[in-house]
This record gives structure tokens, C-alpha cells and sequence, in this order.
């Protein structure tokens, strides 16, 4: 790495942690302000309060990084341009796009950092707070703990097959009282089958104690018996609990109230592909693929944000450091603005989803690249 690289990270980096920082104690200290009451009725200890923020700070990081990133690289840029040091670095010789070079890599990590915490770590935060805020408090009589659910439907259009379920364990995928779980036949006719408990094991399903009925094919008559076990192996049966799983979560996006305890639930991108494969035509099919594009756009805000910021930061002429730190709110307003318009535009259908979800990408990397082209 040459010297002019250390020396333009060194300057970007710094005022980059100092932004995350200060937003992250911003950020904690208003939320406990407006939450300390609820926090004291749920009788959390000083310890479980500081876990309950920590599991929080990946959904911050998402959200802050971008714009403490767009911050810092327009106080850095412009701070280098009140001193005149990019018009020495550039009439040595090195291009304006060749000096950018640390900016990029930053933001390609920051990108794939965001990609990381949004996949892995920030879908499981609203449980992981629940869980933390009731830690405290004697669950109420008769309660489910909180990873298993009552009267669990779902549909797999794939297969043509109906599941209810009396209560789901969204650990472990075991059932209590599954039944009935309805599949069409290719005859018209339809399959009942009630079971007491059931687990999927080693690629299959199990059920236990099991009754299967038979419904004929354009008859009122009632359901024929057609078996009774103690053990029913039904490797036919390919839902995963991964499938299920995003069934539980993307139910309540799409207003069918599986999980009744689940308040906008942050799907990753493998959820909304495994509904996606039980639901080839679904309902709300502008919502989800809206959904699915934004979260694949998501991510590469951070390097939207370097080419966006290049060009407002790197222009000739002395400036004023708080030129940078105007300059970035405007613009991220901006962005987040036109983001949320054309989200809103794709989940009603009055845009397609992939537009939707990367227009705003689009739309300021363009505009960047445009913008540093006419630099001089």
C-alpha cells in the first residue's frame, strides 16, 4: 500500500469511528430516555439493560453506517481540499479516481459488512429484546415459552398441502396435535391426516400416532379411514423448517396472522426464497419481490455513498469543514426520501420490483459518477 493510501485511510477512518460513536451514544442514550419506564416495570437489572442495547447494535450499525460513512468522507474530502492538498496530490499526477482508490475499498467492506449483520445477526434481534425485556418477569400461567406458537396454519402451494398445527416449536421443529394436514391428489380426491406429535428427522418427516383419512373426489360422503399407526414416515412430505419458519414470518408481512406475537419481522434474504418456493404466485407478490430487492440493494448503499460523496467533497476550493457535514444530511435525506418513495411505488405495483429496489442506487451512482467526471 503506498504511503498517499495510508495517509487518505487514516484521514477517512478517523472521523469514521469518531461518527459511529458519537451516533451510537446519541442513539442509546434517547432510546433509554423514552424507554427507562418500561424498563423499570420489566424490573431489568443494570446488566440486562446493557445486554438489551448490545444485541441492538447491529440493527444500528445497518442503519448508521452508511450515513457516519457519507459524513466522514465528505468532512475528510473537504478538510483535504481547504488545505489544498488534493490539488498537490492531483498535479503530481495521480488522478482524481486513482485517489479514490482507499475510498472504494472502504466502502466495499462496509458493504459487505452490511451484508453480513443484515443476513445473520439482525433478523433474530426483535426476539432476542423480547426475550431479554421479560427475562425478569414470571411468564403468565399457562404460557408457551417463547419459541413455541399455537394454531400454526400454512400452505404449501407447491405440493398443494395445508398444514395446521396445534403448537410449533420454532427451535426445534417438533409438533403437538399436527392435524389435519390436507394434501390434493392428482385424482381430486384429498388426504387427512391428524397425528399427536411429529418431528422431522434426518430429511423426513415423522409422525406419531396417526389417523389418515380419504376425502372422495366430487362427493359430500364423509372421509374413508384409510389407516391407523403408531409411527407414519412420510419423506413426501418436503416442507423444511426452514420453510416453515419463513411462512411463520412473512404470514405477518403479508396479513396472515401466523405468529401473532411477530410486529414487522425483518426477513433476510433466505426467507423470503424459501416462501417464495411453497408460494410460486403469491398473494401479495409486489410486496414480496419489492421486499426481496430492496434487501438485496440495501447493502450497497455504503459504496453509493463514495461515489456520491467524491464529487461534493473533492471540488476545488477553499471551504469550510461544516460545508461536508451540511452536505451529507442533504443528501442522505435525499436518498432516504427517493428510497422510501420507490419502495413504497414497488409494494403497491405501480413499479417493477427490481426497479423499485435499486432505483435509488441507481439514480446516485449515476448522478456520482456524472458529477466526478466534471470535476476539475
Amino acid at each position: 500500500m503506498r504511503l498517499l493510501d495510508r495517509y487518505l485511510l487514516r484521514e477517512l477512518l478517523v472521523p469514521l469511528c469518531y461518527c459511529l460513536s458519537g451516533f451510537l451514544l446519541l442513539w442509546i442514550v434517547a432510546d433509554l430516555i423514552n424507554e427507562l419506564g418500561s424498563l423499570q416495570e420489566h424490573k431489568l437489572h443494570v446488566g440486562d439493560i446493557a445486554q438489551y442495547y448490545l444485541v441492538q447494535v447491529p440493527g444500528f450499525l445497518v442503519l448508521g453506517l452508511p450515513i457516519a460513512l457519507l459524513l466522514a468522507l465528505l468532512y475528510a474530502l473537504t478538510n483535504h481540499a481547504r488545505h489544498q492538498e488534493l490539488t498537490a496530490i492531483r498535479a503530481a499526477g495521480v488522478s482524481l479516481w486513482r485517489l479514490s482508490l482507499p475510498y472504494f475499498v472502504v466502502g466495499l467492506a462496509a458493504s459487505l459488512v452490511l451484508l453480513a449483520l443484515n443476513e445473520l445477526w439482525v433478523p433474530g434481534t426483535a426476539d432476542k429484546m423480547e426475550q431479554l425485556k421479560n427475562c425478569r418477569l414470571p411468564p403468565p400461567p399457562g404460557s408457551l415459552t417463547p419459541t413455541k406458537l399455537r394454531n400454526v396454519d400454512f400452505t404449501n402451494e407447491r405440493d398443494g398441502r395445508h398444514w395446521h398445527i396445534g403448537v410449533y416449536d420454532t427451535r426445534t421443529g417438533e409438533m403437538l396435535r399436527p392435524g389435519p394436514i390436507i394434501t390434493r391428489m392428482n385424482d381430486g380426491s384429498f388426504r387427512q391426516l391428524y397425528a399427536e406429535r411429529a418431528e422431522r428427522r434426518n430429511g423426513s418427516w415423522i409422525f406419531y400416532d396417526v389417523h389418515e383419512y380419504k376425502d372422495p373426489p366430487h362427493s359430500n360422503a364423509p372421509p374413508v379411514l384409510l389407516l391407523v399407526t403408531n409411527v407414519l414416515a412420510k419423506p413426501d412430505f418436503t416442507e423444511t423448517l426452514e420453510e416453515i419458519a419463513s411462512e411463520i414470518k412473512i404470514g405477518t408481512l403479508t396479513g396472515i396472522s401466523l405468529n401473532r406475537r411477530a410486529k414487522n419481522p425483518d426477513l433476510p434474504i433466505v426467507e423470503i426464497l424459501h416462501y417464495l418456493r411453497l408460494h410460486p404466485h403469491p398473494a401479495q407478490a409486489s410486496l414480496l419481490y419489492t421486499k426481496l430487492e430492496g434487501r438485496l440493494a440495501m447493502p450497497w448503499t455504503c459504496l453509493v455513498v463514495v461515489l456520491i460523496a467524491i464529487p461534493f467533497g473533492a471540488a476545488s476550493g477553499r471551504r469550510n469543514v461544516f460545508v461536508g457535514v451540511a452536505g451529507s444530511i442533504l443528501i442522505f435525506f435525499a436518498y432516504y426520501v427517493l428510497q422510501q418513495v420507490s419502495l413504497a411505488l414497488g409494494a403497491g405495483g405501480n413499479l417493477p420490483a427490481w426497479l423499485a429496489g435499486w432505483f435509488p442506487n441507481l439514480a446516485f451512482a449515476v448522478t456520482g459518477l456524472v458529477l466526478t467526471a466534471r470535476v476539475r
